[in-house]
């Protein structure tokens, strides 16, 4: 890589770390952390010079009710808590495709989920594990890569950067933190430090993708697929952060008035003797009472005015925030009143309405994302003599986890049959998970009990003979 390429990738990494993308990506996974702004509030009162000033004797409560982190393990295990389906004409490719998407896999593309709306997007790499050149993939953080497209649309990846932080030490053996930029493209990987002079080349300047007998090989491509939340990439933060503030806002502020309980009461003082109102502050607070002088015919006295805080303004105010959040994430409340007294399945998809229509969008940039993927495995399949594949449907299911009647469901079941196949009818029914073990058990129950003849005889004397 020469020198003009170099201070290229210096300036487009210098915008992507100052960029508001890369900024609402980090508060995105901030928030779902529960690092929240509110944890760095300050309690600012009016000074003498009529602008705010900061003050350190009153209660700073700083609350943080995370529902944003609610919202996004929701609507990520709404599509991908449950695992998904690969079917595949091709019984062979179904088998390796399989053994590629396990468990370890599926967990993984649920914790891309959530990156996905944190941050808008989330990436996967896919690498060749050194030891034994298995494939293998990798989840990036959407905050970590800079990527170049070569079109609008953002489908074709021109290069992409990756830049991350690992612990080390300078030469005085002083721990220190060290920004280690790879650049990706289609004639193999870049390695890099970022220092305050620019990009400097690391030990490994430039690596290959993977081996073939001893021989480098690169992708076609550039091996990170990004997994998008919506085609315009936003983070769901975007549309919730300033309802989640006002959330922890006024918790925090209930908390801060009621804590306030020498403030709650306006004490109206009448010749007054003491030396200021501090010391009339430290004789209420310590000893629980004042004196009162009388002098120059005026009589003492001590007064209160009572200021009450009122807990159902705050619970309104609460409550409607919430509902607002619920609202913009698209997401669905558990509590709601249509799951009360008549839960029937109308009720329930009308309170998944909004969150199936997101998953919808987000399923669609998901099978795109799953069709890039495809690529790859089948160019290492088509390489490593795993068969050719190229051709063949593939169809991903996502299983949502969406909650049901289950009674609406049987009923509807049984005033199908006769109009369908029976697989057709377990395949939907709550309780089968596997439909080819549930076929097979019935078959199995069909042919151990089989119906007794019909020879009139006793039925005492049937089961005596069957026995």
């Amino acid at each position: 890589m020469d020198a003009i390429d170099i201070k290229f990738f210096e300036n487009e990494i210098r915008k992507f770390k100052n960029s508001k993308s890369r900024k609402g990506m980090q508060t995105g996974e901030r928030y779902f952390k529960g690092d929240h702004d509110i944890l760095r509030r300050k309690r600012e009162v009016i000074g003498a010079s009529g602008s705010l000033e900061e003050v350190e004797n009153l209660p700073n409560h700083r609350i943080v009710d995370n529902q944003y982190r609610k919202m996004v393990k929701q609507k990520s295990n709404y599509l991908l808590g449950k695992p998904f389906t690969v079917n595949a004409k091709n019984e062979q490719y179904a088998e390796v495709l399989k053994d590629l998407f396990n468990l370890k896999f599926m967990r993984d593309i649920k914790r891309i989920g959530q990156d996905s709306l944190n941050c808008g997007l989330s990436w996967l790499l896919v690498y060749y594990d050194a030891p034994n050149g298995a494939l293998r993939f990798k989840r990036v953080k959407a905050y970590e890569i800079c990527p170049g497209w070569k079109d609008a649309d953002h489908t074709v990846l021109d290069y992409a950067i990756r830049l991350y932080e690992v612990d080390g030490y300078n030469e005085n053996n002083q721990p220190i933190v060290i920004e280690k930029v790879e650049i990706y493209k289609t004639d193999g990987i870049y390695y890099f430090e970022l220092t305050s002079g620019g990009l400097v080349p690391d030990k490994i300047k430039k690596g290959n993708y993977f081996y073939r007998d001893g021989k480098p090989y690169n992708w076609e491509k550039v091996p990170l697929i990004p997994f998008r939340y919506n085609e315009e990439e936003q983070p769901l933060i975007r549309n919730v952060k300033s309802l989640q503030d006002g959330i922890n806002l006024i918790k925090s502020n209930f908390e801060n008035n009621m804590d306030e309980d020498v403030r709650s009461t306006i004490f109206v003082l009448l010749n007054y003797g003491g030396e200021n109102l501090g010391t009339f502050r430290r004789n209420l607070a310590t000893y629980g009472a004042v004196k009162i002088n009388s002098s120059d015919g005026m009589q003492g006295d001590l007064k209160t005015l009572q200021i009450e805080v009122n807990a159902e303004n705050y619970k309104v105010i609460l409550d409607l925030l919430k509902k607002a959040l619920i609202e913009n994430a698209m997401g669905y409340d558990a509590k709601d009143d249509r799951l009360s007294g008549n839960a029937n399945q109308m009720n329930i998809l009308s309170m998944y309405h909004d969150i199936d229509l997101d998953a919808d969008g987000m399923e669609t940039e998901y099978q795109a994302a799953f069709e890039e993927l495809l690529w790859f495995i089948n160019c290492h399949l088509a390489n490593t003599g795993g068969g050719n594949f190229e051709n063949e449907d593939v169809e991903i299911i996502f299983n949502r986890d969406i909650l049901i009647s289950e009674s609406d469901v049987i009923d509807n079941i049984q005033k199908s049959i006769g109009i369908l196949s029976t697989e057709t009818l377990i395949a939907q029914h709550p309780w089968v998970d596997d439909v080819d073990a549930e076929l097979a058990k019935l078959k199995k129950q069909e042919q151990e009990y089989e119906p007794f003849p019909n020879t009139g005889g006793d039925v005492n004397e049937l089961l005596d003979r069957k026995i």
